[in-house]
């Protein structure tokens, strides 16, 4: 598990997780994600799945979580490039009501 986070100069942080997502997993990618919202304050955080092999319910929380926390900044939350199994998850718990998912 990691993440790797960058920032545009359009304010467009983007955080590539890696590996698997379970509840230790998300603990420390909610730390490096939180820090680095708050280093940088991203008009839109982009979390990309691409490289994520396993997510269990941790998963949710660690989105809903950024969700609150972009929703205080005023900002947005996207996901993108989410595996077919991953996808489904996050529809099943409606996650789409609230957030972008490309």
């Amino acid at each position: 598990m990691a993440v790797y986070i960058t920032t545009d100069s359009d304010g467009v942080m983007t955080a590539a997780l890696t590996g698997e997502i379970d509840h230790h997993s998300a603990a420390w990618l909610r730390t490096d994600i939180e820090t680095a919202i708050n280093d940088s304050r991203p008009r839109l955080l982009r979390l990309d799945f691409e490289k994520v092999g396993f997510m269990d319910s941790s998963g949710v929380g660690l989105v809903m979580g950024r969700l609150n926390t972009m929703r205080r900044l005023r900002g947005e939350l996207e996901l993108v490039n989410l595996p077919d199994y991953i996808r489904r998850v996050m529809l099943m718990a409606k996650i789409d009501r609230y957030v972008k998912i490309k």
